[in-house]
C-alpha cells in the first residue's frame, strides 16, 4: 500500500535536502545539487530561486570552464552568511569558550574565559554561561543579525533530551540546568551535549571519506571519553548521553577514579591515571585536578627513552583502554577508531599493549580490521561539532519549513526568532 506525502511535507523534505546538498558541499553549482539529490532540475531550480529570495543562498562566481567542457561556466550556490548566526559555548575543566558563527560557517566573534570550575559554587557557574551567552546574542542583534540557536558542549554526561548536565568531573554539582536557564536569558533555543559527542559530530563532517556512518571517536586526555557514530546517526542513551567509555569497569574494586568509583578505564588511562602510576603514587590517591600538556610530553618522551615505571605506566593505560575496545568491538562490528586529544601523542607508547588486549578478549577476532587515525587537539573539534550540530538545525526545522508568512524573506525580512520552547536536538 502506497503512503500518500502532504505537499507541505514532501516541500519541507526537498528543501531540506537542497540546503544539506549546499552545506555538504565547496558551492555546487544546480547540477552538481540535483546529482546529489536525485531531485530533477526544475525542481532544483525552482527550491534555489526561493532560497535566494528569502536571503538563504547567494549565487556566485562558478569556476571557470575547463578546455574538456564547453558553454558557459556553471553558476554556484553558495550559503548566505548574513541568513542566520548561532552560537557555540563550550564548558570543560577550567575553561569556557563562546563563539559566534555566521550562517555559511565562518567565525564572527569568540570569547574565552579561565574558571576554576571545581570549587566554583552552582549560581557563579551557570552565570559565567549566561553572561556570556547574554553578551554575545545582544552584541549580534543590536548588529542586525538573527541569532537562532546555540549549541553548547559540556565535559560530562548530558541528559537525553540535551537539556541540562546531569554530571561532569569539572564540578562538584549535578542536574544543572543549563538549557533552560540559558533560554530564559537570550529566548533563543539550546540544547546541551556531551563534548566527544560533539567531536564524533565534526569528524563526519570533516572528513566525510573516513568517518562516515560507523566510527569511534575515543578522547585520550585528562579524562577518557568516546563518541560513537552507527549507520551515520550519533548513539545516545534514552536517559542521557550514553558512549560513557571511560568509566566502563577495568578492574573492580581497583585504582580510584575522577568519579569517585573504582576500577574504570579512565582511572588507568586519563593523564592523571598515567602521571600516577608514572610516579609509582598508590591506586588510593585522589587523582590530581590537572596536569598540564607539557608535563604529559615529558613523561612520554622519558618512556621512549628507557625503561621504566613511565614506559609501564604508559603499557597500563594501552592495557585498559585495550580490553574495553576489545568489549565493544564484541557488541558492535570494528569501525574506524579516532583517538583525539593529548594522548594522539603518545599512541605509539599506547598501541602495542592496546592491540594485545584486545587480541584477549571476543573482540579479539576482529583486531586486524580496527584501525587508528590521530587527530590532534579535541577542542576545534569540539567547538565545529557544536557549530555543524546548530546549523544543521537551522537548515532543517527552520529555514527548510520556508517562510513563516507568504512574502517574508530571511535575510531583513520578517521571520521571528524560534519560539523558547522548541527543544528538537
Amino acid at each position: 500500500m502506497s503512503v500518500a506525502i502532504r505537499h507541505d511535507d514532501l516541500r519541507k523534505r526537498n528543501r531540506a535536502m537542497v540546503i544539506a546538498a549546499i552545506r555538504g558541499a565547496d558551492q555546487p553549482s544546480r547540477t552538481e545539487i540535483a546529482a546529489a539529490t536525485g531531485l530533477s532540475h526544475s525542481t532544483i531550480s525552482a527550491i534555489s530561486a526561493d532560497l535566494i529570495t528569502e536571503g538563504i543562498l547567494a549565487e556566485t562566481k562558478g569556476a571557470e570552464a575547463t578546455a574538456s567542457k564547453r558553454g558557459r561556466p556553471q553558476v554556484a550556490l553558495g550559503l548566505d552568511p548574513q541568513a542566520a548566526e548561532i552560537i557555540t559555548v563550550v564548558l570543560l575543566l577550567n575553561f569556557l569558550a563562546v563563539g559566534v558563527v555566521d550562517y555559511a560557517g565562518r567565525i564572527v566573534s569568540e570569547e574565552e574565559r579561565k574558571l576554576d570550575t571545581a570549587s566554583m559554587a552552582r549560581e557563579e557557574l551557570i552565570g559565567h554561561c549566561v553572561e556570556m551567552v547574554s553578551r554575545q546574542v545582544t552584541r549580534r542583534r543590536t548588529a542586525g543579525s538573527r541569532v537562532l540557536r546555540v549549541g553548547m558542549a559540556v565535559q560530562g554526561i548530558t541528559d537525553a533530551a540535551s537539556r541540562m548536565m546531569l554530571w561532569s568531573p569539572i564540578t562538584p554539582h549535578t542536574h544543572i540546568e543549563l538549557a533552560d536557564r540559558l533560554e530564559a536569558a537570550t529566548g533563543v533555543p539550546v540544547t546541551v551535549e556531551n563534548d566527544c559527542n560533539m567531536i564524533a559530530v565534526a569528524l563526519k563532517w570533516r572528513k566525510p571519506e573516513r568517518y562516515r556512518d560507523d566510527f569511534i571517536a575515543v578522547l585520550l586526555s585528562h579524562g577518557i571519553g568516546m563518541g560513537i557514530m552507527l549507520k551515520g546517526q550519533l548513539f545516545t542513551g534514552t536517559q542521557s548521553s550514553g558512549g560513557e567509555f571511560g568509566h566502563m569497569i577495568h578492574r573492580p574494586d581497583g585504582a580510584l577514579c575522577r568519579c569517585g568509583r573504582r576500577g574504570c578505564v579512565e582511572a588507568y588511562a586519563g593523564n592523571y591515571a598515567i602521571w600516577r602510576n608514572a610516579h609509582s603514587r598508590g591506586e588510593d590517591e585522589a587523582p590530581l585536578a590537572d596536569i598540564s600538556a607539557a608535563e604529559m610530553h615529558a613523561l612520554a618522551e622519558r618512556a621512549r627513552a628507557s625503561e621504566g615505571p613511565e614506559r609501564e605506566a604508559f603499557r597500563v593505560a594501552g592495557e585498559a583502554l585495550g580490553f574495553g575496545l576489545g568489549s565493544l568491538f564484541a557488541l558492535i562490528d570494528p569501525a574506524p577508531v579516532a583517538v583525539v586529544g593529548i594522548g594522539a601523542a603518545a599512541f605509539d607508547l599506547i598501541e602495542p599493549q592496546l592491540h594485545a588486549a584486545i587480541d584477549r578478549t571476543a573482540g579479539g577476532r576482529h583486531n586486524k580490521a580496527i584501525s587508528f587515525d590521530m587527530e590532534g587537539d579535541e577542542l576545534p573539534l569540539i567547538r565545529e561539532g557544536c557549530t555543524m550540530q546548530a546549523l544543521a538545525f537551522v537548515d532543517r526545522e527552520i529555514f527548510a519549513a520556508g517562510p513563516a508568512q507568504p512574502g517574508t524573506t530571511g535575510k531583513g525580512g520578517t521571520l521571528p526568532e524560534p519560539a523558547q520552547s522548541s527543544r528538537i536536538a
